[in-house]
């Protein structure tokens, strides 16, 4: 009896010695759980459609992080054969707003993805595969291009246009709607301010390519109806580039809310700069609004028929090409002393743009 319990009390020894062991194995399982649960991870909230050819056109890519500390970035690469470094290689890094949201330019493809990554990280032109995750490359994702744009496109004077139906804090807070916009018979675009139920709707439409430096000229009517409320702008625009305050250069028409104001203006970012606007009168009738961009230089024109009505050139701080598209946009100025009072409809006539 006596070596039976002996036994008996050696088995359960074991036992507990067993268990002891597989505690540390648990508690290693669970703190990897743990870890795995709290990494950073990346969501798309906006896919470009899918284009084998890997074509000059580009699209807008957005996207969350979660569980991202600041100062990481997002690394953007597209599929066209191999993956290549978006939008520009010598600009591969796109910024993480505090609200963890991110956004910028895409040359399109069939597959995209995006890195998360660490402050000081140089990427790679293009790659036959994707890096996994580890060391300064805290999080991936990878998204297939969807089967048809995210925005509606329309064709206007030779070339494809992508309509906003996301809303914009240009002018202030404004909704917009693809539904504004339409292309006559006559092959003329119509922009329109609509009203809705509560608000205004606005209209903006951007070239679905970059065109770099060149001439870029638009033939407009309809503006001598615009109230002091309404700006009707023409510019260039992109998300890739921050630093160079996104390379926007604007022809705008508008009294930004003062009726006392001047109704037109050149403008270079950033404008509250005195030396980068320049404001002008425009008269009734059809205008032919252009800007010749080159190297360090921007010469903005405007003409009624043959006259000219006003011409700026700026020297300073004008930006070189990047993935920036030309794009339109009719909306209200929020801040006016006079508030908007009635729907409003600009045509554009024809686009035309010269190397």
């Amino acid at each position: 009896m006596a070596y039976t319990r002996c036994v008996s009390c050696a088995g359960r020894m074991l036992n507990r010695r067993r268990i002891l062991g597989l505690i540390p194995a648990v508690l290693c399982l669970a703190c990897r759980r743990e870890q795995s649960s709290n990494a950073p991870k990346i969501t798309f909230t906006r896919i470009p459609q899918a284009d084998p050819a890997g074509s000059a056109r580009n699209d807008i890519i957005e996207g969350l992080v979660a569980g991202g500390s600041p100062g990481q970035k997002i690394v953007l690469y597209a599929k066209s054969g191999k993956w290549w470094v978006q939008p520009l290689v010598d600009q591969p890094l796109t910024v993480v707003r505090p609200n963890s949201k991110w956004t910028n330019a895409t040359h399109l493809g069939t597959e995209y993805a995006a890195l998360l990554v660490k402050d000081g990280y140089r990427p790679e032109k293009v790659l036959d595969a994707l890096p996994q995750t580890g060391g300064d490359i805290l999080a991936t994702a990878v998204a297939p291009g969807a089967a048809r744009p995210p925005s509606p496109v329309l064709d206007f004077s030779g070339y494809q246009w992508r309509l906003r139906d996301a809303p914009s804090s240009r002018g202030g807070r404004n909704e917009y709607s693809s539904s504004n916009i339409s292309v006559d018979e006559k092959g003329a675009m119509h922009l329109r301010i609509s009203k809705t139920e509560k608000d205004w709707s606005c209209a903006e439409t951007s070239l679905t390519r970059n065109l770099g430096y060149g001439t870029y000229e638009f033939v407009v009517r309809g503006l001598e109806t615009l109230e002091p409320a309404a700006v009707f702008s023409m510019f260039t625009y992109d998300y890739a580039s921050g630093s160079l305050r996104n390379r926007e250069m604007d022809i705008e028409i508008g009294r930004w809310g003062d009726p006392v104001n001047k109704n037109a203006q050149y403008a270079l970012q950033p404008f509250d700069v005195a030396t980068n606007v320049y404001r002008f009168n425009v008269p009734p009738g059809t205008l032919t609004f252009s800007f010749r961009w080159e190297q360090g230089r921007i010469h903005f024109r405007t003409l009624r028929g043959s006259n000219l009505v006003s011409e700026h050139t700026f020297t300073a701080g004008v930006p070189p090409p990047g993935i920036e598209s030309v794009r339109v946009a009719f909306y209200v100025y929020r801040a006016a002393v006079v508030k908007l009072q009635h729907p409003m409809e600009v045509v554009i006539e024809r686009f035309t743009y010269y190397p």
